[in-house]
């Protein structure tokens, strides 16, 4: 609902039941919250680069090629959670910085944080986990990934290019 599209005493009752919500106590508030908003599982995803070829990997529980990362236990930071994932499945101990891109799938409520990872020599990857295989592929060339992996791609692709990040207030 958006208060200042309707009624003077929509949005007067409105403002009340947020003054309700915010008394509440805290553990009440987040039931609430989860109650009225759909949930999502969230993931954490490495881009390894090596000039313009990405490691990726197989699993047999993905169809095609994937990045290193997985989805995090509860209470993990994405970072550590990558971290994990990418020890796990590659065998590589690596340190990410701050996230390029998150990826959103509504349709099957999964968010994913991105991180890239630039390297100037191609490590010795040591497949382990789930992971079956890897190779080095230029993300324009990948044919052979799930929509997953596909979705991640195009927003790792889309996170290159000039004037990204930069929004803009709309005229009216």
């Amino acid at each position: 609902m958006s208060p200042s599209a309707t009624s003077p005493l929509r949005r007067r009752a409105y403002v009340l039941a947020l003054r309700v919500f915010r008394a509440l106590p805290a553990p009440a508030r987040r039931g609430l919250v989860r109650a009225g908003t759909p949930g999502f599982t969230v993931g954490a995803v490495v881009a390894v680069t090596h000039g313009s070829d990405v490691l990726f990997l197989r699993q047999p529980h993905r169809v095609g090629w994937s990045l290193p990362g997985g989805l995090l236990d509860r209470g993990e930071r994405p970072a550590e959670g990558v971290v994990r994932e990418v020890r796990e499945e590659t065998g590589l101990d690596v340190e990410v910085g701050l996230p390029v891109a998150t990826a959103v799938d509504a349709r099957v409520r999964r968010v994913d944080v991105v991180y890239r990872l630039r390297v100037d020599e191609r490590p010795r990857v040591a497949v382990g986990g789930e992971a079956q295989g890897f190779r080095w592929i230029a993300l324009d060339e990948l044919r052979d990934a799930d929509d997953s992996t596909r979705a991640i791609v195009r927003v790792l692709q889309q996170s290159e290019r000039p004037g990204c990040y930069d929004g803009r207030v709309l005229p009216r």
